[in-house]
Protein backbone atom coordinates (compact mmCIF):
# COMPACT_ATOMS: atom_id res chain seq x y z
CA UNK A 1 0.00 0.00 0.00
CA UNK A 2 1.39 3.43 -0.95
CA UNK A 3 1.80 6.32 1.46
CA UNK A 4 -0.98 8.15 -0.42
CA UNK A 5 -3.37 5.22 0.15
CA UNK A 6 -2.46 5.02 3.81
CA UNK A 7 -2.91 8.78 4.17
CA UNK A 8 -6.31 8.77 2.48
CA UNK A 9 -7.41 5.85 4.62
CA UNK A 10 -6.46 7.64 7.82
CA UNK A 11 -8.14 10.82 6.64
CA UNK A 12 -11.34 8.98 5.78
CA UNK A 13 -11.40 7.39 9.22
CA UNK A 14 -10.88 10.81 10.75
CA UNK A 15 -13.68 12.57 8.91
CA UNK A 16 -16.67 13.17 11.19
CA UNK A 17 -20.25 13.43 10.09
CA UNK A 18 -21.02 16.97 8.96
CA UNK A 19 -22.03 19.13 11.89
CA UNK A 20 -20.19 17.07 14.52
CA UNK A 21 -16.77 18.57 15.28
CA UNK A 22 -14.43 16.13 17.01
CA UNK A 23 -11.30 18.17 17.58
CA UNK A 24 -10.39 21.40 19.28
CA UNK A 25 -7.73 22.12 16.67
CA UNK A 26 -8.54 24.90 14.22
CA UNK A 27 -7.33 25.43 10.66
CA UNK A 28 -5.68 28.50 9.14
CA UNK A 29 -6.55 29.43 5.56
CA UNK A 30 -2.83 29.20 4.81
CA UNK A 31 -3.21 25.42 5.05
CA UNK A 32 -4.84 25.67 1.63
CA UNK A 33 -2.43 27.89 -0.31
CA UNK A 34 -1.68 25.38 -3.05
CA UNK A 35 -5.03 24.54 -4.63
CA UNK A 36 -8.17 25.41 -2.68
CA UNK A 37 -7.26 29.02 -1.81
CA UNK A 38 -10.32 29.93 0.31
CA UNK A 39 -11.96 33.24 -0.54
CA UNK A 40 -15.13 33.46 1.57
CA UNK A 41 -14.83 33.31 5.36
CA UNK A 42 -18.29 31.84 5.93
CA UNK A 43 -17.68 29.10 3.36
CA UNK A 44 -14.29 28.38 4.93
CA UNK A 45 -15.93 28.01 8.35
CA UNK A 46 -18.40 25.49 6.93
CA UNK A 47 -15.67 23.59 5.10
CA UNK A 48 -13.46 23.35 8.20
CA UNK A 49 -16.42 22.18 10.25
CA UNK A 50 -17.01 19.43 7.70
CA UNK A 51 -13.41 18.30 8.27
CA UNK A 52 -13.94 18.20 12.02
CA UNK A 53 -12.01 21.32 13.01
CA UNK A 54 -12.72 23.33 16.13
CA UNK A 55 -12.14 26.79 14.67
CA UNK A 56 -10.62 28.87 11.90
CA UNK A 57 -8.02 31.56 11.38
CA UNK A 58 -8.89 33.55 8.28
CA UNK A 59 -9.07 36.98 6.64
CA UNK A 60 -12.53 38.54 6.62
CA UNK A 61 -14.03 38.48 3.13
CA UNK A 62 -16.64 41.07 4.14
CA UNK A 63 -16.91 43.73 6.84
CA UNK A 64 -20.64 44.23 6.31
CA UNK A 65 -22.58 44.03 9.60
CA UNK A 66 -25.10 41.50 8.25
CA UNK A 67 -22.32 39.21 7.02
CA UNK A 68 -20.49 39.41 10.34
CA UNK A 69 -23.69 38.74 12.25
CA UNK A 70 -24.41 35.62 10.23
CA UNK A 71 -20.81 34.43 10.49
CA UNK A 72 -20.78 34.88 14.25
CA UNK A 73 -24.12 33.15 14.68
CA UNK A 74 -22.97 30.17 12.63
CA UNK A 75 -19.64 29.91 14.45
CA UNK A 76 -21.43 29.95 17.79
CA UNK A 77 -23.97 27.39 16.57
CA UNK A 78 -21.13 25.07 15.55
CA UNK A 79 -19.10 25.75 18.69
CA UNK A 80 -16.15 26.99 16.64
CA UNK A 81 -13.72 29.79 17.41
CA UNK A 82 -12.62 32.46 14.94
CA UNK A 83 -9.29 34.27 14.70
CA UNK A 84 -8.90 37.01 12.10
CA UNK A 85 -5.96 37.56 9.75
CA UNK A 86 -5.10 41.14 8.77
CA UNK A 87 -2.15 43.22 7.65
CA UNK A 88 -0.51 45.97 9.66
CA UNK A 89 -1.59 49.52 8.76
CA UNK A 90 0.69 51.54 6.52
CA UNK A 91 1.48 55.20 7.15
CA UNK A 92 -1.68 57.27 6.79
CA UNK A 93 -3.82 54.18 6.18
CA UNK A 94 -5.13 53.27 9.62
CA UNK A 95 -8.80 53.61 8.72
CA UNK A 96 -8.99 50.22 7.03
CA UNK A 97 -7.26 48.56 9.98
CA UNK A 98 -9.69 50.24 12.39
CA UNK A 99 -12.63 48.83 10.40
CA UNK A 100 -11.10 45.35 10.49
CA UNK A 101 -10.54 45.57 14.25
CA UNK A 102 -14.13 46.69 14.77
CA UNK A 103 -15.35 43.83 12.55
CA UNK A 104 -13.27 41.31 14.50
CA UNK A 105 -14.86 42.61 17.69
CA UNK A 106 -18.37 42.32 16.27
CA UNK A 107 -17.55 38.79 15.21
CA UNK A 108 -16.32 37.79 18.65
CA UNK A 109 -12.89 36.90 17.27
CA UNK A 110 -10.27 35.79 19.77
CA UNK A 111 -7.49 37.88 18.23
CA UNK A 112 -6.06 39.36 15.04
CA UNK A 113 -3.06 37.57 13.59
CA UNK A 114 -0.68 39.74 11.61
CA UNK A 115 2.87 39.66 10.24
CA UNK A 116 5.50 42.26 9.49
CA UNK A 117 7.06 40.61 6.42
CA UNK A 118 5.29 38.72 3.65
CA UNK A 119 8.50 37.12 2.38
CA UNK A 120 11.58 35.62 4.02
CA UNK A 121 14.31 37.70 5.66
CA UNK A 122 17.22 35.98 3.91
CA UNK A 123 15.58 36.26 0.48
CA UNK A 124 14.13 39.77 0.76
CA UNK A 125 17.20 41.59 2.09
CA UNK A 126 20.79 41.40 0.89
CA UNK A 127 22.14 44.31 2.98
CA UNK A 128 22.04 44.88 6.72
CA UNK A 129 21.00 48.50 6.19
CA UNK A 130 17.90 47.37 4.27
CA UNK A 131 16.95 45.01 7.06
CA UNK A 132 17.38 47.71 9.68
CA UNK A 133 15.19 50.07 7.66
CA UNK A 134 12.53 47.36 7.50
CA UNK A 135 12.76 46.91 11.27
CA UNK A 136 12.10 50.60 11.87
CA UNK A 137 9.18 50.61 9.44
CA UNK A 138 7.72 47.49 11.03
CA UNK A 139 8.00 48.86 14.56
CA UNK A 140 6.25 52.03 13.41
CA UNK A 141 3.44 49.97 11.86
CA UNK A 142 3.04 47.94 15.05
CA UNK A 143 2.96 51.14 17.07
CA UNK A 144 0.20 52.44 14.79
CA UNK A 145 -1.81 49.26 15.14
CA UNK A 146 -1.45 48.60 18.86
CA UNK A 147 -3.41 51.62 20.20
CA UNK A 148 -6.27 50.79 17.83
CA UNK A 149 -6.33 47.18 18.98
CA UNK A 150 -6.02 48.15 22.65
CA UNK A 151 -8.92 50.63 22.48
CA UNK A 152 -11.09 47.86 21.04
CA UNK A 153 -9.68 45.32 23.51
CA UNK A 154 -8.76 43.11 20.56
CA UNK A 155 -5.47 41.20 21.02
CA UNK A 156 -2.93 41.62 18.21
CA UNK A 157 -0.65 38.65 17.48
CA UNK A 158 2.52 39.10 15.41
CA UNK A 159 3.76 35.96 13.71
CA UNK A 160 7.38 34.82 13.62
CA UNK A 161 7.19 34.75 9.83
CA UNK A 162 10.78 33.91 8.83
CA UNK A 163 11.63 37.51 9.72
CA UNK A 164 12.19 37.95 13.46
CA UNK A 165 14.37 35.56 15.43
CA UNK A 166 12.61 34.31 18.54
CA UNK A 167 14.65 36.64 20.76
CA UNK A 168 13.93 39.65 18.53
CA UNK A 169 10.18 39.04 18.52
CA UNK A 170 10.02 38.38 22.25
CA UNK A 171 11.96 41.59 22.92
CA UNK A 172 9.69 43.57 20.61
CA UNK A 173 6.57 42.41 22.49
CA UNK A 174 8.10 42.74 25.94
CA UNK A 175 9.22 46.31 25.31
CA UNK A 176 5.65 47.38 24.53
CA UNK A 177 4.25 45.67 27.61
CA UNK A 178 0.62 45.53 26.52
CA UNK A 179 -1.88 42.81 27.32
CA UNK A 180 -3.18 43.33 23.79
CA UNK A 181 0.12 42.58 22.03
CA UNK A 182 1.55 39.10 21.66
CA UNK A 183 2.62 36.60 19.05
CA UNK A 184 1.20 34.07 16.65
CA UNK A 185 3.60 31.27 17.55
CA UNK A 186 4.60 29.32 14.45
CA UNK A 187 6.25 26.12 15.61
CA UNK A 188 8.30 25.60 12.45
CA UNK A 189 9.18 28.85 10.67
CA UNK A 190 12.25 29.81 12.63
CA UNK A 191 14.19 26.71 11.67
CA UNK A 192 14.87 28.81 8.56
CA UNK A 193 16.57 31.39 10.82
CA UNK A 194 18.65 28.71 12.58
CA UNK A 195 16.52 28.79 15.74
CA UNK A 196 15.74 25.35 17.12
CA UNK A 197 12.00 24.57 17.35
CA UNK A 198 12.27 23.91 21.09
CA UNK A 199 13.95 27.24 21.83
CA UNK A 200 11.43 29.15 19.71
CA UNK A 201 8.49 27.55 21.50
CA UNK A 202 9.98 28.12 24.95
CA UNK A 203 10.88 31.73 24.15
CA UNK A 204 7.59 32.74 22.54
CA UNK A 205 5.05 30.62 24.44
CA UNK A 206 4.58 33.25 27.21
CA UNK A 207 3.40 35.71 24.52
CA UNK A 208 1.39 33.29 22.35
CA UNK A 209 -2.08 34.66 21.65
CA UNK A 210 -2.58 32.20 18.80
CA UNK A 211 -0.60 29.59 16.90
CA UNK A 212 0.40 28.18 13.55
CA UNK A 213 0.89 24.62 14.67
CA UNK A 214 2.97 22.49 12.30
CA UNK A 215 5.58 19.80 11.98
CA UNK A 216 8.70 20.18 9.82
CA UNK A 217 11.16 17.97 8.00
CA UNK A 218 14.63 18.84 6.70
CA UNK A 219 17.04 17.58 4.07
CA UNK A 220 20.66 18.54 3.38
CA UNK A 221 21.65 20.29 0.15
CA UNK A 222 24.71 22.09 -1.24
CA UNK A 223 23.79 25.63 -0.13
CA UNK A 224 22.37 24.66 3.25
CA UNK A 225 19.22 22.62 3.69
CA UNK A 226 15.67 22.15 2.47
CA UNK A 227 12.70 22.70 4.78
CA UNK A 228 9.16 21.34 4.43
CA UNK A 229 5.91 21.27 6.34
CA UNK A 230 4.85 17.66 6.79
CA UNK A 231 1.81 16.00 8.40
CA UNK A 232 1.94 16.10 12.18
CA UNK A 233 4.10 13.36 13.64
CA UNK A 234 6.29 12.92 10.55
CA UNK A 235 8.85 15.63 11.31
CA UNK A 236 11.33 16.89 13.88
CA UNK A 237 9.16 19.10 16.11
CA UNK A 238 8.36 17.68 19.54
CA UNK A 239 4.64 18.29 19.22
CA UNK A 240 3.57 17.01 22.63
CA UNK A 241 6.13 19.20 24.35
CA UNK A 242 5.09 22.13 22.16
CA UNK A 243 1.46 21.89 23.26
CA UNK A 244 2.43 21.37 26.89
CA UNK A 245 4.73 24.40 26.82
CA UNK A 246 2.17 26.65 25.13
CA UNK A 247 -0.66 25.66 27.43
CA UNK A 248 1.48 25.90 30.56
CA UNK A 249 2.24 29.51 29.63
CA UNK A 250 -1.09 30.44 28.00
CA UNK A 251 -3.85 27.95 28.90
CA UNK A 252 -6.49 29.65 26.74
CA UNK A 253 -4.43 29.82 23.54
CA UNK A 254 -5.97 27.74 20.78
CA UNK A 255 -4.01 25.32 18.63
CA UNK A 256 -4.52 26.23 14.97
CA UNK A 257 -3.09 24.06 12.23
CA UNK A 258 -1.02 25.45 9.37
CA UNK A 259 -0.24 22.48 7.13
CA UNK A 260 1.14 23.95 3.89
CA UNK A 261 1.34 21.49 1.01
CA UNK A 262 4.17 22.60 -1.28
CA UNK A 263 7.65 21.83 -2.53
CA UNK A 264 10.52 22.17 -0.02
CA UNK A 265 11.93 25.63 0.66
CA UNK A 266 15.65 26.27 0.26
CA UNK A 267 17.37 27.73 3.32
CA UNK A 268 20.74 28.85 1.85
CA UNK A 269 22.58 29.20 5.15
CA UNK A 270 25.94 28.35 3.54
CA UNK A 271 25.85 31.39 1.24
CA UNK A 272 27.16 34.89 1.96
CA UNK A 273 23.83 36.62 1.23
CA UNK A 274 22.03 34.59 3.87
CA UNK A 275 24.22 36.03 6.63
CA UNK A 276 23.98 39.68 5.55
CA UNK A 277 21.14 40.48 7.97
CA UNK A 278 22.25 38.33 10.90
CA UNK A 279 25.07 40.27 12.62
CA UNK A 280 24.32 38.56 15.94
CA UNK A 281 24.09 34.97 14.71
CA UNK A 282 27.28 32.98 15.16
CA UNK A 283 28.67 29.64 14.12
CA UNK A 284 26.97 27.83 16.97
CA UNK A 285 23.54 28.47 15.45
CA UNK A 286 24.76 27.11 12.13
CA UNK A 287 26.47 24.10 13.67
CA UNK A 288 23.47 23.18 15.80
CA UNK A 289 21.10 23.45 12.84
CA UNK A 290 23.28 21.45 10.45
CA UNK A 291 23.72 18.79 13.13
CA UNK A 292 19.93 18.61 13.44
CA UNK A 293 19.64 18.23 9.66
CA UNK A 294 22.29 15.51 9.67
CA UNK A 295 20.63 13.62 12.54
CA UNK A 296 17.27 13.76 10.77
CA UNK A 297 18.63 12.22 7.57
CA UNK A 298 18.52 8.66 8.83
CA UNK A 299 15.06 8.69 10.34
CA UNK A 300 12.88 10.87 8.11
CA UNK A 301 11.32 10.11 4.76
CA UNK A 302 12.41 12.07 1.71
CA UNK A 303 10.76 15.47 1.64
CA UNK A 304 7.44 15.65 -0.19
CA UNK A 305 7.32 17.26 -3.64
CA UNK A 306 4.13 18.39 -5.35
CA UNK A 307 5.58 19.69 -8.61
CA UNK A 308 3.89 17.73 -11.38
CA UNK A 309 0.68 17.03 -9.45
CA UNK A 310 -2.51 17.72 -11.38
CA UNK A 311 -4.84 20.43 -10.07
CA UNK A 312 -7.27 17.77 -8.88
CA UNK A 313 -4.48 15.73 -7.31
CA UNK A 314 -3.07 18.73 -5.49
CA UNK A 315 -6.52 19.68 -4.21
CA UNK A 316 -7.00 16.19 -2.81
CA UNK A 317 -3.50 15.97 -1.35
CA UNK A 318 -3.96 19.31 0.41
CA UNK A 319 -7.17 18.09 2.06
CA UNK A 320 -5.66 14.68 2.86
CA UNK A 321 -2.73 16.30 4.64
CA UNK A 322 -4.99 18.52 6.73
CA UNK A 323 -7.26 15.63 7.66
CA UNK A 324 -4.28 13.49 8.63
CA UNK A 325 -3.07 16.30 10.90
CA UNK A 326 -6.48 16.67 12.55
CA UNK A 327 -6.61 12.94 13.14
CA UNK A 328 -3.13 12.91 14.65
CA UNK A 329 -3.95 15.89 16.84
CA UNK A 330 -7.10 14.25 18.12
CA UNK A 331 -5.72 10.72 18.67
CA UNK A 332 -2.11 11.38 19.63
CA UNK A 333 -2.00 14.91 21.06
CA UNK A 334 -5.40 15.20 22.72
CA UNK A 335 -6.30 18.33 20.77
Amino acid sequence: MTRRQLLIGAAAAATPAFGVPRTGMGIATTSFMAARRPRDTYEFLEYCHSLGAGGIQAPLSSLEPAYLKNLRARAEELGMYVEVMAGLPKTGETEGFERTVAAAGALGALCIRTAALSGRRYETFSKLSDWREFVQQSLAAIDRALPIAARAQMPLAIENHKDWTAEELASLVKQRSSEYLGVCLDTGNNIALLDSPASVIETLAPYALCTHFKDMAVESCADGFLLSEVPLGEGIVDLQKAIATIHAARPKTRITLEMITRDPLLVPCLTDKYWATFPDRNGRYLADTLRMVHDAAGRLQKLPRVDGESSAGLLQLEEDNVQQCLYYGRTRLGV
